[in-house]
């Protein structure tokens, strides 16, 4: 009878706790309530520009904040703010607010946002660029924005004049962009400067009892660059360690094999053995640096260079290199490398800027100081957030000055945004080795883009 009782005791007081647990937790709900009501009564949205007085909704940049993700939310959002299209679904995110200072736009990859009244511009990447899958007649107060910092052999057509100049704004590999992704591969002057994998040289002359003085690491063979022609050809005349798939003769440790391993310690510390790296682009075109030539300063080794022509623009020193360019064959170019080779003080003078620590190019300075973007750096937006914003601002700053009644500013690419010209081959001589793929892929695909993008300037619907 007493264990009887007991049960009762404990249903009753498990049913007075349950019954408590149920009312509080309506409580909350209904509280939960009425602060996003409140939230949203405070937001006093005009034409899409947030006027927050008291409870204001924290909105956060791309990858480094939340985006606001439920339909409705979206469905709010897209009807208050202006949205920037990705018709190249780069992103892959269906709808995003995003803070650009004091502008917020709403950012997408849904094409069904084509012709909402709201869709203020269309951000494409430059690699997924097609001209047969466009938006479509193009409306006036629709704006283009490019985003492309890969080489150009990606994608051909935008390099020519009838393409490149649909785009109201840029962030390209060029200097002239509106924004400039020249330096994209650099950090930021302390790697340039570190003495993390620099080997003395002293140490560097006893390795090359067993390393040649020159060393290749290459995997995307026979590029539009010619570049295996002309180390090949400089083969002929000078030692090189060739540890990639192009023009191999050397083989990296098994752990090092793979390109997930170009960024490793260990591959850093093969590489500072040697005395001359050559740092060959894939790709010859104005301001297209990529890490093939920061590597090199990076790790106290001379880089060989052969890419942009304008390389001598950004050179940490004035003597802080050696340019292909100023050679007019391979055997030169040899003859000197293994001048450097035997005299220590004139290999010194191509390393003493890194020695001393000091960077005197006051233009690569500038750039790296005033870029509004960080390589690998979290505390600092990267290059999409900075691109997602330049666009969000330009197109407030047009809704800025019509609802003022003022001529709306117009800006526009040009030629100089993407800068390269048709691939050319090496010939060093009738009896040299020719490759077939400039011929028979690299200068067909260049003219073949050329007629596509002066055809696509003819459409009706384009503007």
């Amino acid at each position: 009878m007493v264990r009887i009782q007991r049960r009762k005791l404990l249903a009753s007081c498990l049913c007075v706790t349950a019954t408590v647990f149920l009312l509080v937790t309506l409580q909350v709900v209904v509280e939960l309530g009425k602060f996003e009501g409140k939230m949203f009564k405070n937001s006093n949205l005009k034409d899409g520009h947030a006027q927050m007085e008291e409870e204001p909704i924290h909105l956060h940049p791309f990858l480094k904040r939340e985006g606001l993700t439920l339909n409705r939310k979206k469905t709010l959002a897209a009807d208050s703010y202006p949205i920037m299209l990705w018709w190249s679904p780069l992103t892959g995110e269906t709808g995003r607010l995003g803070q650009c200072g004091a502008d917020t736009c709403f950012f997408t990859i849904n094409r069904t946002y084509l012709h909402h009244h709201r869709t203020k511009a269309f951000l494409f990447y430059g690699t997924d660029f097609n001209i047969d899958s466009l938006p479509l007649p193009r409306k006036a107060h629709h704006d283009w924005a490019l985003f492309h910092e890969e080489s150009p052999k990606n994608n051909y057509k935008l390099f020519h004049q009838p393409v490149i100049t649909l785009f109201n704004y840029t962030a390209t590999f060029s200097r002239h962009s509106h924004l400039p992704l020249t330096t994209q591969y650099l950090e930021g002057t302390e790697v340039l400067k570190s003495l993390r994998y620099l080997v003395p040289l002293q140490s560097k002359n006893y390795l090359r009892k067993r390393l040649a003085p020159l060393v290749y690491v290459q995997s995307d063979c026979d590029p539009p660059s010619d570049r295996d022609s002309y180390v090949r050809e400089l083969m002929t005349y000078i030692e090189v360690d060739s540890y990639g798939e192009c023009l191999r003769n050397k083989a990296l440790p098994q752990q090092l094999n793979g390109p997930a391993s170009m960024d490793a310690g260990d591959f850093y510390r093969i590489l500072a053995q040697y005395k001359f790296i050559l740092a060959f682009e894939n790709a010859v075109c104005d301001d297209y640096i990529t890490e093939k030539f920061w590597r090199p300063l990076k790790l106290g080794v001379v880089p060989v260079y052969y890419g942009s022509p304008s390389i001598a623009d950004w050179l940490p020193s004035n003597r802080s290199a050696i340019l292909v360019s100023e050679f007019s064959h391979p055997r030169e170019l040899a003859s000197y490398i293994r001048q450097l080779d035997h005299d220590d003080r004139l290999y010194q003078a191509y390393i003493e800027w890194k020695l001393k620590g000091e960077i005197s190019n006051q233009r690569l300075l500038t750039a790296l100081r005033e870029r509004k973007w960080g390589v690998q750096d979290i505390k600092q937006d990267n290059y999409i957030d900075a691109f997602e914003c330049m666009v969000c601002t330009k197109v407030w700053d047009n809704i800025r000055l019509q609802e003022k009644g003022l001529p709306l500013k117009r800006w526009k690419a040009d030629i100089t945004h993407l800068s390269c010209p048709e691939p050319t081959e090496f010939a060093f001589s009738p009896l040299a080795p020719r490759r077939s793929s400039l011929r028979e892929m690299w200068i067909p695909s260049f003219q073949q883009s050329k007629k596509e993008a002066q055809a696509l300037r003819k459409s009706p619907n384009r503007k």
